[in-house]
């Protein structure tokens, strides 16, 4: 299990590639308690379920950032062996959600369709381990896209909305580059420079850095 961690005060993230796409499947916690979530639990799940014993936290729920087989594929198998919801994400992608099988089967992903036990909208909360993240629904890589925003650590949990360096693929039959486009300079280019954000793959980064240099985004 190749593992990284970041800390942003009293919240804490483990970073966890799962998947042959190296899907960022993250480990969300409040430092304090040892509360917190599995955001985008796609596979492999042995090495998901390792960090949360090596590091001693308590899972209170799960994360969907949208529905696509990388990070939702393990969702179903994770709630049941731990007993817990998940939140997220936005009802658009209930037809990824419902296909999750057929997703796998074409990357031999291991996989059943899942249905959230709360779908998310546009200016829902949801909270992780005692911390606060406002929810933006983010279409364009799939219709129910969502981005998660903790104002007070200065984090975003992304998805596969922005990258470093990079935007999400929107080469689908339902993909969306404008919608896409539209989302990132609207709501989350105007949070604010200082904000770090973990993406769906690769390395994080922040608002900042994507502005000053994303090739993809408008100047």
């Amino acid at each position: 299990m190749t593992q990284s961690s970041t800390e942003t005060r009293s919240l804490r993230a483990a970073i966890i590639p799962v998947t042959p796409f190296q899907q960022n499947c993250t480990l969300l916690w409040d430092e304090a308690t040892k509360t917190g979530a599995v955001v985008d639990p796609g596979g492999d799940l042995d090495d998901v379920r390792r960090a949360i014993t090596e590091l001693g936290v308590e899972v209170e729920k799960i994360v969907l950032t949208h529905g696509h087989i990388d990070h939702a594929g393990g969702a179903a198998e994770l709630k049941a062996a731990l007993g817990v919801a998940i939140e997220g994400p936005h009802g658009a992608d209930r037809f990824l959600l419902d296909n999750l099988e057929k997703q796998g089967a074409a990357y031999g992903i291991p996989a059943r369709p899942v249905a959230p036990d709360r779908w998310l909208d546009e200016g829902d909360t949801v909270t992780i381990g005692g911390h606060v993240f406002e929810v933006l629904h983010c279409p364009g890589h799939s219709p129910g896209s969502v981005v998660l925003v903790n104002r007070a650590n200065r984090l975003i949990l992304m998805g596969d909305v922005l990258f470093r360096g990079s935007i999400g693929r929107t080469d689908f039959p339902y993909g969306d580059h404008d919608a896409l486009i539209d989302a990132i300079t609207t709501k989350l280019l105007p949070l604010g420079d200082d904000f770090t954000f973990i993406c769906g793959h690769g390395p994080v980064s922040t608002i900042g850095e994507e502005r000053r240099s994303n090739p993809f985004l408008p100047r």
